[in-house]
């Protein structure tokens, strides 16, 4: 069913786990997260990272919403990382409940005024949007931000954005990164507990693969109800393709397909059990929920 993102992060964060937002490039991405998350009994969310929207289009868009509409587990479909006010304008006219205005490249002040600006665009749509304050360093989608111009999210500095802004989810940066990490990963928890304490919105980690399992934890438990994945499930993808057409035993293209996808569910079957929303998607459909999902349609 396609789900509201909003009621997913809420509903998530009231029952202390997190949701997995997985970037998808083709129909097989696609059915990996929906079949994953169809099998756990999990919510989950299909994204779609600027780089892959101008490849796949509205072609891509509707696919994504019509697999969540027919799933049987509450499905919401999210353009991730935008910088570009015209492909967030495409996103909201396909029918995207869920965005991230992302300006986090800019200036402080011209990342406000940007967000300001498309969150009271996707609110006239009835789209919940997503921000960032700071700046996740690695390499992703064709993205690259070199240590030197990362910059953790500081906790004041975001309660300023978050008022000015209205923006009703924060990317927070606390050492996560994009990509593989080079280096044994170090989250600085006490800028999470701060910025919890400050902030009554959900919070957002992005880079969540590689992350040990015990800092998944430590995020939820400090607010974190939206993890964003992307390597590894990519990863799942290449290496089975890989293996297959290297082993020259002539498969056919859906044979090779079939094993790609199963490569990726499993590697977003486990995500959905450290994200701990696994068996939890009958907790999207209580009247809590729904009533979240109605605030969102009329509220803005």
């Amino acid at each position: 069913m396609l789900a509201s993102t909003q009621e997913l992060l809420q509903t998530a964060r009231q029952n202390i786990y997190a949701i997995g937002a997985f970037n998808i490039y083709n129909l097989e991405g696609v059915k990996a997260v929906v079949s994953a998350a169809e099998t756990h009994r999990s919510a989950a969310m299909l994204q779609i990272h600027p780089s892959a929207l101008k490849y796949g289009r509205s072609a891509l868009v509707a696919m994504c919403l019509e697999a969540a509409r027919a799933a049987t587990v509450p499905i919401s479909v999210h353009l991730d990382h935008s910088t570009n006010a015209n492909d967030i304008r495409q996103a909201l006219t396909a029918g995207m409940n869920s965005i991230m205005a992302d300006g986090s490249h800019l200036p402080y002040a011209e990342n406000m005024v940007f967000t300001r600006e498309m969150t009271r665009l996707a609110h006239k749509s009835g789209a919940i949007v997503e921000a960032e304050i700071g700046r996740i360093s690695g390499t992703e989608d064709g993205l690259t931000i070199a240590e030197k111009e990362a910059k953790m999210t500081d906790p004041a500095q975001a309660v300023e954005f978050v008022r000015a802004t209205q923006v009703d989810a924060l990317a927070v940066t606390i050492g996560n990164v994009h990509g593989e990490y080079k280096n044994p990963p170090r989250l600085d928890f006490d800028r999470l507990a701060r910025i919890r304490r400050l902030i009554d919105i959900p919070l957002v980690l992005h880079g969540a693969s590689g992350l040990p399992g015990w800092m998944i934890s430590r995020s939820i438990q400090l607010g974190v109800c939206k993890f964003n994945v992307n390597t590894e499930i990519r990863q799942a993808y290449m290496r089975s393709l890989k293996q297959e057409v290297c082993a020259g035993n002539g498969s056919d293209l859906l044979d090779i397909a079939g094993v790609a996808i199963a490569a990726m569910q499993e590697a977003i079957a486990e995500k959905l059990h450290l994200f701990g929303s696994v068996g939890k998607a009958h907790l999207h459909e209580t009247p809590y929920a729904r009533s979240l999902a109605g605030l969102e349609r009329f509220s803005h």
